[in-house]
């Protein structure tokens, strides 16, 4: 499945499970683990492992199953690792505390001796 049809299917399903607050961060050229990350909130730890249930669910019947999934039994924090896709989602004070989107749209730090010379 080409890379912005997965990201499109997490983003509809996402919206079908009326998950919250939905943001997509491309994080390519920052980090080889992934060229997506989706980041979203569920209300109940109930809801939080359905959407993720959900997510792994229908993209592995599109054809791209998860290379791994984290957290479904817990619900404050689950992880769909779908290779270019990455999913988080946690319980609103969960991602309040790790703030994965201020994380990943942080620039790129410059060493100081490298900022020195340009």
């Amino acid at each position: 499945m080409q890379l912005e049809k997965l990201r499109q299917l997490v983003v509809d399903t996402l919206d079908d499970m009326k998950a919250k607050d939905v943001q997509v961060m491309d994080v390519r050229g920052k980090t080889a683990i992934t060229d997506y990350m989706i980041v979203a909130s569920g209300t109940s730890d109930r809801h939080v492992k359905a959407i993720a249930e959900t997510v792994a669910y229908r993209s592995k019947e599109a054809g791209e199953a998860p290379l791994g999934t984290e957290g479904l039994n817990e619900g404050e924090w689950a992880l769909v690792d779908l290779n270019g896709v990455v999913v988080h989602v946690m319980l609103p004070k969960v991602r309040d505390f790790y703030n994965l989107e201020r994380l990943w749209s942080a620039p790129a730090l410059v060493p100081e001796a490298a900022a020195a010379t340009s």
